[in-house]
């Protein structure tokens, strides 16, 4: 049985921070509160009685306490007294009800009331005296107690890493083989009926949209709808109690252990979308739900002066982590998720927001520099979301070697390349692990998370469906969401009966995900896609939380077909080491007289021209793998697969290919076929000179025989 150490009875310790059980039915409470005057901890019983109890120790800014009878499961809070001086950022207000930013985990509605404001009105200056109690969540006291006996991370290196973007609810909820009451829950996603399919998939791990606990947007209650996607944290350390099936007076934290330690025996890492950058307290006219409260100048970026937010993340505000208490609050998150969950890795939304220093990105500024010298985190996979909203905050490429980034100039190069409106200049780059982006600074070609959808945007379905978005049912005027889809829907917007129509757009799908599996870097699916799964044109569903939203499982012909595609070009990826380099190509032979160790070849055989990478009309290429790899053996002898030749068609007709002969190959045999569905591997050979016919939008993979 793992175990925290606990302190003595009847001590009171400024640190750990937040709330920890003594074994005896009591708990040190600690809350740091620079600038704050005094703090009450709130007790909530059964009937919602509250007992407020005065913390009156404070040691280096943190109030502390050791408290009797406060056993696991009993529902708390804060109230933090100083001074209502808006103007200058502080903002205390003792009426507020607030949240224990070390809560592990919180239950209660969050409801829409004056109260829950720390001002009247429209007028963010005027002090609001009215209880919030009666409509905010309540922290919980945990007992950290679990049985990892037998848990086992999967430590799957990243070169071999096939992530898979989920959703906790959607993922199970209209899921057939799931028990009703685990449907959309962390019990759904470790059912064996989920982890079957994504080990046949060819899945090593599963990246979880957030999962610390959230509220819903002011405007979404005002409009009668939800925040389905979480990315409104509240809680950083409290797993979503909306995904418990077992309840939420701490059972989220077990069921949420027995997910992770579930899918590790699965073989499934566990990768978490973190939303450290801002919280759910939005600006100067949001709730108050718990950071606002307890210290607002020290945990946000404000505008000078102080009343006013500095906004990078565009939800209101942004937390400082250049602060040292704040930058301690998500390290201490970040550790707890690794060392006391057993979570793999994190997905860092806007990763930018979080590398400011002052106002610009600095990726030697504090928050890099000390997940860099951490012992834990830095062994952990680490994901940048490398954008904000804020100047300067574009940072593709940019981040140091123990990241790994969202690439979404590959994710844009593969739109418009298959949709047919670029040439290949830039096509190279992406296919083969973006050197130009990440070769510096001993990064791998792994640096690259390679993505053509995600949660925000289209589908993949979607992609060759709409040309436009059809975000209606969020209420906006559809207004909301990117208008830069770069997206074609060969004839008809939305769905349709045309059956050459829907046999491009099936193509289409194919091109997509045999091309997102066989580049060099790290391929993310977005759960779905594997199928087809649509959002019927909705771009931005993240208010949607039905089934816009939910993975219906129901697959028709055509989808199981697709799935049966998708798992046969990720086996492909899986059995030969030629799609998981571990090294950037360099354009040479392995070996005296020997082929490239990657080639570029034009539709007449013949290696591509300068010339002809500059032609922005040119719709087809040849990528020629060479199975001698850089990688070595531990006797120092190269590391060899087989030898594969790609070809890659966008344009609107028949194209003529001739396979290259000498150096590279003496025949060939078709693996994978776009225009067929194909994946296994044909028993005639293809001889080097001859000609194969590639059909409009198709992409053709062969293994080549020496």
């Amino acid at each position: 049985m793992a175990k925290r150490s606990r302190p003595p009875a009847s001590s009171a310790s400024w640190d750990p921070l937040g709330v920890t059980p003594d074994g005896r039915g009591g708990a040190n409470v600690a809350l740091w509160a620079e600038g704050a005057d005094s703090v009450e901890l709130c007790v909530f019983d059964d009937d919602g009685i509250e007992r407020r109890i005065p913390i009156t120790e404070r040691v280096f800014n943190v109030f502390h306490a050791h408290v009797e009878h406060l056993p696991p499961g009993t529902r708390y809070g804060f109230r933090v007294h100083g001074p209502w001086q808006p103007e200058i950022g502080h903002r205390w207000n003792p009426a507020k009800l607030l949240i224990d930013p070390y809560a592990r985990a919180i239950e209660g509605e969050f409801r829409l009331d004056a109260a829950i404001f720390d001002h009247v009105g429209s007028d963010d200056l005027a002090m609001n005296g009215d209880d919030s109690a009666p409509f905010v969540p309540r922290s919980i006291v945990v007992d950290y107690e679990f049985d990892w006996k037998g848990d086992s991370h999967p430590r799957t290196p990243w070169g071999d890493t096939v992530i898979y973007e989920a959703h906790v609810k959607g993922l199970t909820q209209l899921h057939p083989d799931v028990p009703p009451h685990q449907r959309g829950t962390y019990a759904g996603v470790a059912h064996p009926s989920v982890t079957d399919h994504l080990r046949a998939l060819g899945v090593t791990a599963i990246e979880l949209m957030p999962t610390h606990h959230f509220v819903d947007e002011i405007h979404l209650l005002e409009l009668g709808l939800s925040n389905y996607w979480g990315y409104n944290s509240i809680g950083f350390f409290a797993p979503h109690a909306g995904y418990s099936s077992s309840g939420t007076r701490g059972e989220q934290v077990q069921e949420f252990k027995n997910m992770v330690k579930d899918l590790h025996s699965a073989g499934l890492e566990v990768i978490l979308d973190v939303v450290y950058n801002h919280t759910a307290e939005g600006n100067q006219f949001g709730p108050t739900l718990s950071f606002r409260g307890i210290d607002n100048d020290d945990y946000y970026r404000l505008e000078p002066g102080g009343r006013h937010y500095t906004d990078y993340t565009g939800c209101g505000n942004t937390l400082d982590v250049s602060r040292p208490h704040v930058l301690q609050l998500v390290m201490d998150s970040l550790r707890y998720w690794v060392t006391e969950m057993h979570v793999d890795g994190f997905r860092f939304d806007l990763a930018s927001a979080l590398a400011r220093s002052f106002h610009d990105v600095d990726m030697l500024g504090s928050f890099m520099t000390t997940i860099q010298q951490d012992p834990v985190l830095r062994r952990v996979k680490l994901i940048a979301e490398p954008w904000d909203v804020g100047p300067g905050g574009y940072q593709v490429g940019e981040f140091p070697p123990l990241w790994t980034e969202w690439n979404g100039k590959y994710r844009d190069c593969m739109r418009d390349f298959w949709r047919g409106s670029t040439g290949i200049e830039e096509l190279g780059w992406r296919l083969t692990g973006s050197a130009d982006l990440y070769a510096s600074e001993g990064r791998r070609p792994y640096a690259s998370i390679n993505f053509i959808t995600a949660h925000d945007g289209f589908t993949m379905h979607d992609l060759v469906s709409y040309e436009h978005k059809h975000n209606e049912a969020n209420l906006e005027g559809n207004r909301d969401g990117t208008d830069d889809n770069r997206s074609r829907n060969y004839g008809v917007e939305g769905e349709t009966d045309d059956p050459v129509i829907n046999a491009t757009r099936v193509r289409q799908i194919r091109n997509l995900l045999a091309t997102l599996a066989l580049s060099t870097g790290v391929p993310m699916i977005t759960a779905g896609d594997e199928f087809g799964r649509t959002q019927l044109g909705n771009n931005n569903a993240y208010c949607q939380d039905n089934p816009i939203s939910w993975i219906d499982w129901n697959l028709q012909p055509g989808q199981r077909s697709l799935l049966d595609f998708t798992r046969g070009v990720l086996r492909l990826r899986r059995d030969h080491r030629a799609f998981r380099q571990r090294y950037f190509f360099d354009g040479r032979p392995m070996h005296e007289g020997g082929p490239k160790d990657l080639a570029w070849i034009a539709p007449d055989g013949n290696e591509l021209s300068a010339e002809a990478w500059n032609d922005d009309r040119a719709r087809t290429l040849g990528m020629y793998v060479s199975g001698e790899l850089h990688a070595v053996h531990p006797d120092g002898t190269h590391v060899k697969d087989d030898s594969f030749l790609v070809l890659l068609h966008a344009g609107e007709s028949e194209q003529a290919f001739v396979l290259p002969d000498g150096p590279y190959a003496r025949s060939y045999r078709r693996v994978i076929d776009s225009m067929t569905g194909s994946t296994t591997e044909s028993s005639a050979d293809e001889s080097a000179g001859s000609v194969v016919m590639l059909a409009p939008h198709s992409l053709v993979v062969l293994r080549v025989f020496s």
